[in-house]
């Protein structure tokens, strides 16, 4: 990649920078976004407006919650703007966690069984 831009400058063409002066996006697209999550914010209310429980309930607002906070670290934190390797870096932690605690829910479950089997139910 040095060789190639060294190659555009020797050739008198100036290489490509990416944010001279900082990037300005359109405004539509803020709006846009902010009307997805005006929706998705209805979305989440109306889950308790019509009273959903258990299983299905937690599985929207979480679903819900994920993707208002992707919007927003997407576009108002500028992150489907910057280098796919700092993407991975701020990611991958979280995600790790997460398979971490998951990874600790399935233990807990092997945990409990075996305080109940050998110590006469745990009490």
């Amino acid at each position: 990649m040095a060789h190639a831009a060294h190659v555009e400058e020797t050739h008198g063409q100036a290489p490509a920078v990416a944010h001279a002066e900082g990037q300005q996006h359109p405004i539509r697209l803020y709006l846009v976004v902010w009307g997805w999550l005006f929706v998705l914010s209805l979305c989440s209310y109306l889950v308790d407006y019509f009273a959903l429980q258990g299983l299905l309930r937690w599985s929207l607002i979480l679903i819900f919650m994920m993707l208002k906070a992707g919007l927003i670290v997407a576009v108002f934190m500028h992150m489907k703007w910057e280098r796919l390797a700092l993407v991975y870096a701020i990611t991958l932690p979280p995600l790790a966690l997460l398979v971490f605690v998951a990874i600790m829910v399935f233990e807990s479950d092997y945990t409990l069984l075996s305080r109940v089997l050998f110590m006469g139910g745990g009490r």
